[in-house]
Protein backbone atom coordinates (compact mmCIF):
# COMPACT_ATOMS: atom_id res chain seq x y z
CA UNK A 1 0.00 0.00 0.00
CA UNK A 2 1.35 3.42 -0.96
CA UNK A 3 1.51 6.07 1.72
CA UNK A 4 -0.90 8.90 0.66
CA UNK A 5 1.58 11.58 1.74
CA UNK A 6 4.30 9.99 -0.39
CA UNK A 7 1.95 9.75 -3.39
CA UNK A 8 1.04 13.44 -3.15
CA UNK A 9 4.70 14.41 -2.79
CA UNK A 10 5.68 12.34 -5.85
CA UNK A 11 2.79 13.77 -7.87
CA UNK A 12 3.93 17.32 -7.01
CA UNK A 13 7.52 16.53 -8.03
CA UNK A 14 6.37 15.03 -11.35
CA UNK A 15 4.10 18.04 -12.03
CA UNK A 16 6.92 20.48 -11.24
CA UNK A 17 9.36 18.66 -13.52
CA UNK A 18 6.79 18.63 -16.35
CA UNK A 19 6.20 22.38 -15.92
CA UNK A 20 9.90 23.24 -15.84
CA UNK A 21 11.10 20.89 -18.58
CA UNK A 22 8.19 19.99 -20.91
CA UNK A 23 5.32 22.46 -21.08
CA UNK A 24 3.86 25.45 -19.31
CA UNK A 25 0.71 27.53 -19.15
CA UNK A 26 1.06 31.30 -19.28
CA UNK A 27 -1.40 34.18 -19.14
CA UNK A 28 -0.66 37.07 -21.49
CA UNK A 29 -0.40 40.68 -20.44
CA UNK A 30 -0.24 43.54 -22.91
CA UNK A 31 -1.50 44.25 -26.40
CA UNK A 32 1.55 43.58 -28.58
CA UNK A 33 0.07 40.44 -30.17
CA UNK A 34 -3.49 41.69 -30.75
CA UNK A 35 -5.76 40.70 -32.39
CA UNK A 36 -4.39 37.12 -32.44
CA UNK A 37 -3.64 37.05 -28.70
CA UNK A 38 -5.55 39.35 -26.37
CA UNK A 39 -4.55 40.31 -22.79
CA UNK A 40 -5.56 37.59 -20.32
CA UNK A 41 -5.33 34.80 -22.90
CA UNK A 42 -4.06 31.46 -21.61
CA UNK A 43 -1.21 30.04 -23.70
CA UNK A 44 0.05 26.47 -23.78
CA UNK A 45 3.83 26.69 -24.26
CA UNK A 46 5.81 23.63 -25.35
CA UNK A 47 9.24 24.00 -23.79
CA UNK A 48 10.68 21.13 -25.84
CA UNK A 49 9.55 22.37 -29.28
CA UNK A 50 13.10 23.33 -30.27
CA UNK A 51 15.12 21.23 -27.84
CA UNK A 52 15.87 20.73 -24.18
CA UNK A 53 16.75 23.93 -22.37
CA UNK A 54 17.80 23.87 -18.76
CA UNK A 55 15.98 26.77 -17.06
CA UNK A 56 18.92 27.92 -14.95
CA UNK A 57 21.58 27.71 -17.68
CA UNK A 58 20.15 30.04 -20.33
CA UNK A 59 21.28 27.68 -23.10
CA UNK A 60 19.96 24.62 -24.85
CA UNK A 61 21.45 21.36 -23.65
CA UNK A 62 20.24 19.69 -26.85
CA UNK A 63 18.62 21.47 -29.80
CA UNK A 64 16.79 19.63 -32.61
CA UNK A 65 15.00 22.52 -34.30
CA UNK A 66 14.92 26.29 -34.65
CA UNK A 67 11.94 28.61 -34.92
CA UNK A 68 10.41 29.07 -38.34
CA UNK A 69 9.07 32.33 -39.70
CA UNK A 70 5.58 32.76 -38.28
CA UNK A 71 6.09 30.67 -35.12
CA UNK A 72 4.77 32.33 -31.96
CA UNK A 73 7.45 31.95 -29.30
CA UNK A 74 7.94 32.84 -25.65
CA UNK A 75 11.41 34.15 -24.87
CA UNK A 76 13.50 36.36 -22.63
CA UNK A 77 14.09 39.85 -24.02
CA UNK A 78 17.57 41.39 -23.76
CA UNK A 79 16.37 43.09 -20.54
CA UNK A 80 15.30 39.73 -19.08
CA UNK A 81 11.52 40.16 -19.37
CA UNK A 82 9.37 37.31 -20.69
CA UNK A 83 7.76 38.17 -24.04
CA UNK A 84 5.43 36.53 -26.56
CA UNK A 85 6.13 37.47 -30.18
CA UNK A 86 6.10 36.01 -33.66
CA UNK A 87 9.36 34.92 -35.28
CA UNK A 88 9.74 37.37 -38.16
CA UNK A 89 12.89 35.76 -39.53
CA UNK A 90 15.76 33.57 -38.44
CA UNK A 91 18.99 35.56 -38.79
CA UNK A 92 21.92 33.26 -39.27
CA UNK A 93 22.20 30.30 -36.94
CA UNK A 94 21.97 31.98 -33.58
CA UNK A 95 19.43 34.85 -33.64
CA UNK A 96 15.87 35.60 -34.70
CA UNK A 97 13.87 38.78 -35.29
CA UNK A 98 10.88 38.99 -32.93
CA UNK A 99 7.80 40.91 -34.08
CA UNK A 100 4.52 41.67 -32.35
CA UNK A 101 1.36 41.48 -34.44
CA UNK A 102 0.23 44.91 -33.19
CA UNK A 103 2.96 47.10 -34.70
CA UNK A 104 1.85 50.27 -32.87
CA UNK A 105 1.90 48.68 -29.41
CA UNK A 106 4.73 46.17 -29.71
CA UNK A 107 8.12 46.57 -28.07
CA UNK A 108 10.03 44.06 -30.16
CA UNK A 109 13.21 43.50 -32.21
CA UNK A 110 12.65 46.79 -34.03
CA UNK A 111 13.69 48.40 -30.73
CA UNK A 112 16.06 45.91 -29.06
CA UNK A 113 17.45 44.09 -32.09
CA UNK A 114 17.78 40.37 -32.83
CA UNK A 115 17.25 37.88 -30.01
CA UNK A 116 19.52 34.87 -29.40
CA UNK A 117 17.76 31.58 -30.15
CA UNK A 118 19.00 30.32 -26.77
CA UNK A 119 16.66 32.85 -25.10
CA UNK A 120 13.57 31.02 -26.37
CA UNK A 121 11.60 29.38 -23.57
CA UNK A 122 9.22 27.56 -25.90
CA UNK A 123 6.73 27.63 -28.75
CA UNK A 124 3.09 28.55 -28.25
CA UNK A 125 1.09 25.45 -29.12
CA UNK A 126 -2.38 26.48 -28.07
CA UNK A 127 -4.36 29.59 -27.28
CA UNK A 128 -7.46 29.50 -25.07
Amino acid sequence: MVNPGKAVFLACIVALLMKVLLFDFMITDGQSMMPAIRPGTILVVVRTAYGIRLPWSGKYLLRWSKPKTGDVVVFFTPKGAVAVKRCGALLGEDTFFALGDNNRESYDSRFYGPVPVDHIIGKVLGIK
